[in-house]
């Protein structure tokens, strides 16, 4: 499998990605070489071998997934500079001063 510098443009098309066009043969260059290095790891033989997630015999977990109290989280209360019935008290505004 290869592409193609059409094709190239048309998935940067896809992508909203600004191709400049001097970048088009180089990216052609380096995908095709990227599709030729995953057609030589399709040939490769792996009947009989296992799937695995990481190294034999080792895990990577190294706790409990559990959850635990935010240490962060306070009540919107406790960080407003004053509030009563709920809702936020706010000082007015020297502009306002005198208008009822």
């Amino acid at each position: 499998m290869s592409v193609n510098e059409r094709e190239v443009r048309h998935v940067a098309d896809l992508a909203r990605l600004g191709l400049e066009p001097h970048r088009v043969e180089a990216l052609v260059l380096e995908l095709n070489g990227i599709l030729a290095h995953m057609e030589s790891l399709r040939l490769v033989d792996t009947e009989g071998v296992e799937p695995m997630a990481g190294p034999p015999g080792e895990s990577k977990l190294l706790r409990d997934d559990r959850v635990a109290p935010d240490a962060l989280h306070r009540t919107r209360e406790a960080i407003a500079p004053a509030a009563r019935d709920g809702l936020f008290l706010v000082p007015r505004l020297a502009a306002h001063e005198g208008e009822s």
